[in-house]
């Protein structure tokens, strides 16, 4: 189920691979003997930078994921039965009162979310690394328990993970009524943002691998611990008390510089996630074997 905007402005290219460029536009008369043309007539070499020090040296590679550092956020929404659901994710961020969630489109935390439009994002710190890894290979959805062969949820069958009905329980963690909506807080999360759905957009139209999807959601209500907020400030969180858990590359680190604990989901090996991400383009690169 996902919500498409079927218009496509003139100036966007409608290729699948390819941004758009004006082929037709040049530079205005005033413009063909300025140093710009001049500049942009020679073309660009990657590599070419002509530096005096030693050059820094590059590697191609072709990564199975893509998780460069971003904050661990547990989405709670509400299943059908009227419980709670809690779900560790990090493809996530933010542009002012936005957040983007990138998720599997049959996952029970999006499944639930377009359904009830509602959903709390409870941001981690990085003293949670028992309750994250808790709840890292776990699902709401009990259809992982007979999934066949093939797709997102014989996926995670295959990897390890588990149904679970109560999250809380599980992770250990506390439930909040919240203000505005009906899914649950996190106590133990320092940031509780609760938000409602806007957009729902399809990704990877243009892979063999599809089925994930870009979920839009507005912040309606924000709650914070007080230890993290700015002295003198009522609306802004000091960064030297905020410290969030961020995962990288599966492993979750604090912003101390080193790994605060080792990851359950890292247990994956990373090559287990290859069929949703680019194909291997360096000959003789090493792949790792399942753990």
């Amino acid at each position: 189920m996902c919500i498409k905007d079927t218009t496509t402005p003139t100036h966007v290219s409608t290729h699948p691979h390819k941004p758009f460029i004006d082929t037709n536009h040049s530079l205005p008369s005033t413009h063909q003997n300025s140093p710009l043309k001049t500049t942009l007539s020679k073309p660009f070499i990657m590599g070419s930078i002509e530096n005096s020090q030693t050059a820094i040296k590059h590697a191609t590679i072709s990564p199975a994921i893509f998780y460069w550092g971003t904050p661990v956020v547990l989405i709670t929404t509400q299943n059908p039965d009227g419980t709670s659901n809690i779900a560790p994710m990090s493809s996530a961020w933010w542009l002012g009162n936005r957040c983007m969630l990138g998720l599997g489109a049959i996952s029970q935390t999006s499944i639930n979310l377009i359904r009830t439009k509602q959903c709390v994002l409870n941001l981690a710190s990085d003293n949670m690394a028992d309750a994250i890894n808790a709840l890292a290979r776990t699902t709401g959805s009990p259809e992982i328990l007979t999934a066949q062969l093939g797709g997102y949820k014989y996926f995670k069958k295959m990897n390890g993970y588990e149904y679970v009905a109560d999250k809380f329980g599980r992770a250990g963690l506390t439930a909040l009524s919240s203000e505005l909506v009906v899914p649950s807080r996190i106590a133990e999360c320092p940031a509780q943002m609760e938000a409602e759905l806007v957009g729902v957009y399809e990704m990877m139209q243009d892979a063999d691998v599809g089925g994930f999807i870009a979920l839009e959601v507005k912040v309606l209500r924000t709650h914070v611990h007080q230890t993290i907020r700015m002295d003198g400030f009522e609306n802004r969180i000091d960064p030297d008390k905020w410290q969030p858990m961020i995962m990288s590359f599966q492993e979750l680190y604090g912003l101390k510089g080193k790994k605060v604990e080792k990851s359950e989901l890292a247990k994956i090996s990373e090559e287990e996630y290859r069929g949703f991400s680019n194909a291997v383009e360096v000959e003789g690169v090493r792949t790792e074997s399942k753990v």
